[in-house]
């Protein structure tokens, strides 16, 4: 199964938590995928949609920049359906670059 990078907390400011992201956690997710991690995963704590911007440019570029190793995202504060989740990325193995809205039920809308 692949790999999961959980990210946070961040600000509640998007232009803030875009930077904190960029500035702490990116260096370490490059890292990780220039060693190899084919799947990853990175998993955002639910933020406004004011967040959405940012973190799917984020994870579109690295999938861009990694392929063909996959990169995806979901924000979700329930293991259920982060487990649900990452149980049905392991088993399309075409999706990459997308954010994943999770609820409590596992079910996802794609942002």
């Amino acid at each position: 199964m692949g790999e999961l990078l959980c990210v946070g907390p961040l600000a509640e400011d998007p232009l803030e938590a875009s930077s904190d992201f960029h500035a702490r956690v990116l260096p370490g997710v490059e890292l990780t995928l220039g060693g190899g991690a084919d799947p990853l995963t990175l998993v955002f704590e639910p933020a406004g949609v004011d967040h959405r911007a940012w973190r799917l440019a984020t994870v579109q570029g690295l999938a861009r920049r990694y392929a063909p190793s996959r990169v995806n995202a979901v924000e979700t504060d329930s293991m259920e359906a982060l487990a649900a989740t990452r149980q049905w990325l392991e088993g399309v193995q075409a999706i990459t670059g997308q954010l994943f809205a999770l609820d409590g039920n596992g079910a996802m809308s794609m942002v």
